[in-house]
């Protein structure tokens, strides 16, 4: 019997907590070869943000080169969200400096070459989306590289979580967000209000996993400390709220998704009231007269499959079979 071929993963990420677990799942899934790590500055800065990529995948025995990029978004001022994951985005346990440095090139050039020796890669994207904007502003023809584009980030018809209506990823770059929805990549947006209600870690969950008693599971629940105790006073919800490893999850198996939808979805970029927001066309009526002009150069682009729900207790087994 032929062993199945391992569909190739890379992943853009701006890692902190939650980043950190998503990694895991993916350098743990037996189908899978990740064939690069990029990094961005978001939930913390570059520099540690890249460190905590190469702690995460010493962690999992993995040899998978880490590439640091953009240090900053487009054309705003760098916001990281220390405030959620803690000053070294892992919640601050003081891990280890990881034995190996980051590779070179800078990460645009690396995502350009690894898509082009990789055609029909899988590419995950879990941060702000500066370092994807920046590969297919300077090698447009690459998004027709990729067989799916999995992005982290929006919160489509619903609120945000850095502002009343917008997800921290594309509110931090959302010049950048545009460009990668108008690039022709085929994005499937995975927005914040999935990885919330039933998706959450509750106590049972928690305990759960740390029954399993493993360095990988021990290290997700610890390193996920000061991000629990954020999300409580940020919703008033105790538990651990897990939204790349959620995104990673419908990358690794995109029925998990129990209910999509294909849109025109533009992202705000002038408004500081609603700057980043991800506008969805829900009712497809962004063609109609009354909307054409505004959204016609979206209309131009090819439509976005937004994720609208999940199926929570298989999203949840994916997430214990990578700890274990």
């Amino acid at each position: 019997m032929l062993a199945p071929v391992a569909r190739t993963f890379l992943i853009d990420t701006d890692t902190a907590s939650d980043d950190a677990v998503a990694l895991i799942m993916a350098l743990s899934a037996s189908d899978v070869r990740v064939a690069a790590i990029t990094v961005v500055a978001g939930n913390v800065e570059l520099r540690q943000a890249t460190r905590n990529a190469l702690y995460t995948v010493e962690l999992c025995g993995a040899r998978v080169p880490v590439y640091s990029g953009a240090d900053k978004p487009l054309l705003r001022p760098y916001q990281n969200a220390t405030w959620f994951h803690g000053r070294d985005g892992l919640g601050d346990h003081n891990y280890p400096a990881p034995r190996q440095s980051a590779a070179a090139p800078h990460a645009v050039d690396a995502i350009i070459e690894t898509l082009e020796q990789n055609p029909g890669l899988v590419l995950v994207t879990l941060g702000p989306l500066t370092n994807i904007a920046l590969a297919v502003l300077k090698r447009p023809e690459i998004a027709a590289r990729v067989s799916r584009c999995v992005v982290m980030g929006g919160a489509p018809c619903c609120e945000g979580n850095v502002t009343p209506a917008a997800e921290y990823n594309i509110w931090v770059d959302p010049e950048a967000a545009r460009i990668v929805l108008r690039s022709g990549l085929p994005v499937e947006l995975i927005g914040w209000q999935l990885c919330r209600g039933d998706a959450v870690l509750r106590e049972p969950d928690i305990v759960r996993v740390a029954g399993f008693n493993t360095k990988l599971a021990h290290f997700a629940i610890e390193c996920n400390s000061h991000a629990r105790e954020a999300y409580k006073i940020q919703t008033g919800e105790d538990g651990i709220c897990l939204p790349d490893p959620v995104a990673m999850c419908v990358a690794l198996d995109p029925t998990v998704g129990t209910e999509w939808g294909e849109h025109y979805v533009d992202v705000e970029t002038q408004s500081e009231l609603t700057r980043g927001m991800t506008v969805v066309d829900r009712l497809n009526v962004a063609e109609d007269e009354r909307n054409r002009a505004v959204w016609a150069p979206t209309l131009d682009t090819r439509k976005t499959k937004v994720c609208w729900s999940i199926d929570n207790t298989r999203w949840k087994k994916t997430l214990y079979a990578a700890l274990r």
